[in-house]
């Protein structure tokens, strides 16, 4: 008998441990554990195994040949070296990149993940055991290592990709910007993007990309006014000095009227938000009366001492100077930012100042109300506990305005302001340029007289 047909003598454990391979959920392992106890049957040639298991001479051979030369062992796969790693080296200055660029996976959490399997893979992770540690794949580790190996850290990032030819040149972009600042469409006072777009024989998708990016807003108009006010430069120095540096034993208050704050009820009931629809109210309403608001915001705590009166006469506004006096420990100096109002200047608050020389008045200039830091507070209440109200006398307002600042006051938030008087007459020596050069010198001149020299 050849030696291919002689039977191969296998010992008890061999014959446990081949029976149990051959149940193996892994099919190769299986089929090679079977070729191996059918060639011990006595009788069964090379050619029979392979035709009862339906594989090939060569292959039962094969296994025959490993199994008589190393056992079980010799029916597993040897792993394959594939090619060379090459070696991956962090420096000092790269961890610390890396580390950073790890840490910060909502900036970009391509880039992080990227890191993180370079910092793995350097200390000394094989790509298998990196992939299994981050859930990837080793094909994704040894990309993202050759690259780290090639380009450092910048290898790391995506190469920009060159994307669909320009349809539109520069100069046809220059041409749109140009339209959009220097000229209007017939019959109408601004362009919009599909007027643009027709003008111009793009889409109007397009227009909105370039005015965008350029920041334009030809469908936004703002409000403005210069002040006219002769010590406009003093003032603005005066009162930001108050914000930013106030004086020591004193209380800076921001002090302003909110007048005729209308006691306003709908003409039916407001219905409440429920899911995927908004609170509604109708637009028009019953007029209960009006209310005037005295305030004083406390510019180093945040709280505000508040009245309600029906007018804002100079005797309304002494006895509202009587209730801060009241509040502020007498060894305390008192200033006072507020507006031009002629009833903040009758001759009845100028006794009592004089009765009061604790008291000192700071006058914002004219058309200068975002320099009072109160209107801040009254943007608020209007916003939070007006504008959505109904109120069905004055007596509701009322409360609602005094429940509101009671609110404000526990929260003892102060508001902070942050421009310098520098910056506040830079801008404003800039929009005056800005109207000359739009307007012409004998437009502007005027304007720009009390700006022109903003220095100490």
């Amino acid at each position: 008998m050849s030696r291919a047909s002689k039977p191969l003598e296998l010992s008890s454990e061999q014959r446990a441990a081949l029976q149990a391979l051959s149940r193996s959920p892994r099919k190769q392992l299986a089929d090679r554990a079977c070729i191996v106890l059918a060639l011990s049957e006595p009788g069964m040639s090379h050619r029979g195994v392979a035709t009862a298991l339906n594989t090939v001479v060569a292959t039962v051979r094969r296994w025959r040949k490993r199994f008589e030369a190393g056992g079980i062992h010799g029916l597993t796969d040897v792993p394959r070296p594939g090619a060379p790693k090459a070696a991956l080296v962090v420096t000092p200055g790269q961890r610390v990149e890396l580390e950073g660029l790890a840490r910060r996976p909502r900036t970009n959490r391509h880039v992080a993940f990227r890191a993180r399997i370079v910092l793995a893979c350097a200390d000394g992770l094989t790509n298998v055991a990196v992939a299994a540690q981050l859930r990837s794949s080793a094909g994704t580790v040894g990309r993202w290592r050759k690259r780290f190996v090639a380009d450092g850290v910048d290898g790391l990032f995506d190469e920009p990709r060159p994307g669909a030819p320009r349809k539109i040149s520069d100069g046809d972009v220059e041409d749109i910007i140009e339209k959009t600042l220097e000229t209007t469409p017939k019959g109408r006072t601004h362009w919009s993007t599909r007027k643009m777009a027709e003008k111009a024989g793009v889409s109007h998708t397009t227009i909105g990309r370039i005015w965008r990016t350029f920041g334009l807003q030809p469908h936004v108009v703002k409000s403005f006014k210069f002040s006219n006010d002769p010590l406009f430069v003093e003032k603005v120095r005066d009162i930001v000095g108050l914000y930013l540096n106030p004086p020591d034993n004193a209380a800076v208050f921001s002090f302003d009227e909110k007048p005729q704050i209308q006691a306003l009820e709908r003409a039916q009931p407001i219905l409440p938000m429920d899911f995927g629809q908004p609170e509604r109210q109708t637009h028009n309403y019953l007029r209960h009366g009006t209310l005037d608001l005295f305030a004083a915001l406390e510019i180093a705590s945040g709280k505000v001492i508040a009245q309600t009166k029906k007018r804002h006469r100079a005797e309304d506004f002494v006895a509202f100077l009587r209730v801060i006096d009241g509040q502020v420990e007498p060894d305390l100096q008192v200033h006072i930012i507020l507006d031009n109002l002629s009833a903040h200047k009758a001759p009845k608050v100028k006794r009592w100042l004089a009765r009061h020389p604790r008291f000192h008045f700071h006058f914002t200039p004219t058309y200068s109300a975002w320099l009072n830091l109160v209107e801040r507070f009254f943007g608020l209440l209007t916003q939070h506990a007006l504008k959505r109200g109904s109120h069905t006398s004055e007596s509701a307002l009322k409360h609602a305005i005094l429940e509101y600042v009671d609110a404000h006051n526990e929260e003892g938030k102060p508001f902070i302001w942050t421009k310098t008087a520098d910056e506040i007459l830079d801008t404003v020596k800039r929009f005056g340029q800005r109207t000359i050069q739009v307007h012409g010198e004998q437009t502007g001149s005027e304007l720009m007289q009390e700006f022109t020299d903003t220095g100490d």
